[in-house]
């Protein structure tokens, strides 16, 4: 079937999203996130670029997809991102850990890390979609000096807390109601936001 474009790719139907993941996956196994565009994909698959934003939405939406991911974390801190920054700690908190405990979306993800820690190619695209994607992305919303390190350690200190809790299991911190999870940890989520003082203009 010709598209309006006259180019000859492939419409949209089940077999064509199949081989759009199966591209996908291994581009970005091969060449890493930043390496892949939707076009390149779009270009091996043989289907037109609009296919794959309407199948997947973004090039977060398509990573997900093509590890098997119900929902990405790296999405999920977007739209959160979009709220109040006063209460970003906390929302980002709640949010993440709705997905990780949610059964359809929290599987996936606990087999991606499970799979990261055995193989050095899944690590790698790991570590720099969320670099890319969540901790650049957090930083630029920041401003103002070391705006990387900060939202780095922010996005560690949630990283260890959904290992602990949802990964490893470890008590008391499994057990916790999300409402406590989110008073304890709120405020140093908030610190390590927070740009030091060393960097503020002084008063006088």
């Amino acid at each position: 079937m010709m598209n309006s474009s006259g180019r000859g790719r492939r419409a949209g139907n089940p077999d064509t999203r199949t081989q759009i993941l199966d591209v996908a996956r291994r581009r970005f196994l091969q060449g890493g996130y930043q390496a892949v565009t939707l076009r390149s994909v779009a270009s091996e698959a043989g289907v037109d670029v609009a296919l794959i934003s309407y199948y997947f939405g973004s090039k977060k939406g398509l990573f997900g997809a093509a590890l098997t991911l119900s929902a990405n974390p790296a999405e999920t801190l977007a739209r959160t991102a979009e709220g109040d920054p006063a209460t970003f700690p906390q929302r980002a908190l709640r949010d993440l850990l709705a997905l990780w405990e949610d059964p359809e979306s929290g599987a996936p993800l606990r087999a991606l890390i499970v799979s990261a820690t055995r193989d050095q190619a899944i690590a790698g695209l790991v570590k720099e979609m969320l670099e890319r994607e969540m901790i650049d992305k957090i930083a630029a919303r920041l401003g103002g000096a070391d705006a990387r390190r900060r939202a780095g350690a922010f996005c560690a200190q949630i990283a260890g807390l959904i290992v602990t809790r949802c990964i490893l299991r470890l008590e008391p911190v499994a057990s916790m109601a999300p409402d406590e999870i989110i008073r304890i940890y709120g405020p140093p989520l908030r610190l390590a936001l927070r740009e030091s003082s060393r960097h503020q203009p002084r008063t006088t």
